[in-house]
């Protein structure tokens, strides 16, 4: 039972979540709604660890293909952060804004940036793409910061022009959505790296690397193991240095704990 862990672990994570909310608010989505997500990531999770190829890709299309068409395209709920900026200026405490108090600013205090690996609908579309490996780094990453103040401006705009309706809201979420997808897919194939997106242009991601320092669940070294192959840091999407187990590790709070790194280290060393 010891390498079902993690997924037993976040499966009854996301179930309290569930039961809580439900009875804190009298309303049964939230009990249906985080229940699917738990159970999506359980499952998943125990597939990986049963040696399962594809376990990652699974949750990651049944968590953000629910996200993205049932609950933005059908519900018409904002998921993008300018959708939770607004929702938070508004004191609304909807789907949307407990999706991102929980997933990505303090859920990875426990599952890291597992909301990259295993739930956003862009990099489910990217991570579609041939370009598997890395292509490196590129001293690009200062335009997460640009685009994570021009949604805190949007908002302040949409705020000032009054135009914060439901339909507002959605129209935002739609061309959101399909900027988001040409940029990265084009960025992917520029650069030959499907998480070129994830890398430099995501403005979520500045709310995600500060508590995901200090991730519970992390891909761990045993440095005793280890030889310094080298085969970890080439298969990494991210560029992050698994092979050292320090949380100051390079590009440390990178990590989407796709577990790939696990998969091809050949003495057994890294562990989740």
């Amino acid at each position: 039972m010891k390498k079902y862990r993690t997924a037993i672990i976040l499966f009854i994570v996301f179930e309290t979540i569930a039961l809580w909310l439900w009875q804190a608010t009298g309303n049964l989505f939230f009990l249906l709604n985080f229940s699917y997500i738990g159970t999506s990531i359980g499952v998943g999770l125990a597939l990986i660890a049963a040696g399962w190829k594809y376990g990652r890709e699974l949750v990651q299309f049944m968590v953000g293909s629910y996200m993205l068409v049932f609950l933005g395209l059908i519900c018409h709920e904002n998921m993008q952060i300018e959708g939770f900026w607004l929702y938070l200026a508004a004191g609304i405490w909807g789907g949307a804004t407990l999706h991102y108090l929980i997933a990505k600013i303090f859920g990875p205090l426990l599952f890291g940036r597992g909301w990259c690996g295993y739930a956003c609908w862009t990099a489910m579309i990217l991570d579609l793409l041939p370009y598997k490996n890395s292509s490196g780094r590129r001293k690009l990453g200062f335009i997460r910061y640009i685009m994570f103040l021009l949604s805190i401006a949007t908002v302040g705009l949409l705020i000032w022009l009054k135009k914060t309706d439901a339909n507002t809201l959605y129209i935002l979420f739609l061309v959101g959505n399909i900027f988001y997808y040409v940029v990265g897919i084009t960025l992917a194939i520029l650069f030959r790296d499907n998480r070129a997106f994830c890398k430099y242009i995501c403005p979520i991601t500045v709310l995600l690397k500060p508590m995901s320092f200090f991730s519970l669940l992390r891909i761990r070294c045993d440095e005793s193991k280890c030889t310094k192959c080298g085969k970890c840091l080439k298969e990494c999407p991210m560029d992050v240095e698994v092979c050292n187990n320090s949380r100051n590790r390079k590009n440390a709070t990178e990590c989407i704990t796709c577990l790939r790194c696990t998969k091809v280290c050949p003495k057994k060393a890294l562990k989740y």
